[in-house]
């Protein structure tokens, strides 16, 4: 079986993608492949207990906001979790694909849609400087904002201008890779990083769990915002 080239799926590794043994979505059978099928647009939906996670660490936190701003919204993946819990969100994305967000570029925005975002961003995006990051902090004036992003984000030399600007407040690495594309092999890890005005003091390493529901008992409403 030969697959299309993933270079979008790995382009945060720096490396060529290597074969890989993946899930055929047709017959369920494990597969061998030259890479990893991409789908249209880079458009893979966010499954939801990477979501759940960042939910149960940082619930307190978020309950504090009048609306959560999803500027990613896709198919409304991270909506539905984000109104699961109880909180109120605002989406938006560029490709209109049925969830009820409002079509438009996240850079065409002037104003925020509310004053924290929690999402999980187009990576390229957020590899630029001026780009989505900066866009969100020193345009928009966000709050807060969660992004999930690749974990070796954090080590590219071409950031550390922004990344001294803008120091993350909490940076919570997920200890198990997600499958965002269901057929097996994910890539890398993946970590959700959080800024947060009301933050004081250098950057907070924590770890999430797949076993998202024991998170919130793990922090305190102070340890929070540590």
């Amino acid at each position: 079986m030969n697959a299309p080239s993933a270079r979008g799926l790995f382009r945060a590794t720096g490396k060529r993608p290597k074969p890989v043994h993946i899930r055929d979505l047709v017959t369920g059978e494990i597969v061998k492949a030259d890479a990893l099928l991409r789908e249209e647009d880079d458009f893979y939906p966010t499954p939801p207990e990477p979501t759940r996670a960042i939910l149960a660490a940082e619930g307190p936190r978020l309950r504090e906001f009048s609306a959560l701003w999803e500027p990613a919204a896709g198919d409304g993946a991270m909506v539905r979790e984000m109104q699961a819990f109880g909180l109120k969100v605002v989406a938006s994305d560029l490709i209109d694909r049925g969830c009820g967000a409002e079509i438009r570029s996240f850079y065409e925005f002037g104003q925020a849609l509310g004053p924290a975002i929690l999402t999980n961003p187009p990576f390229d995006e957020c590899n630029r400087d001026p780009g989505f990051v900066r866009h969100a902090l020193e345009v928009l004036g966000v709050e807060y904002m969660a992004l999930l992003l690749p974990i070796n984000w954090v080590g590219a030399s071409g950031r550390a201008a922004l990344w001294a600007k803008f120091p993350p407040s909490r940076l919570y690495v997920m200890r198990w890779r997600i499958d965002f594309t269901g057929q097996g092999a994910p890539p890398m890890l993946n970590g959700w990083f959080v800024w947060d005005r009301a933050h004081r003091g250098e950057t907070v390493l924590r770890m999430l769990d797949r076993v998202d529901v024991r998170q919130s008992s793990l922090f305190s409403n102070e340890g929070s915002r540590a």
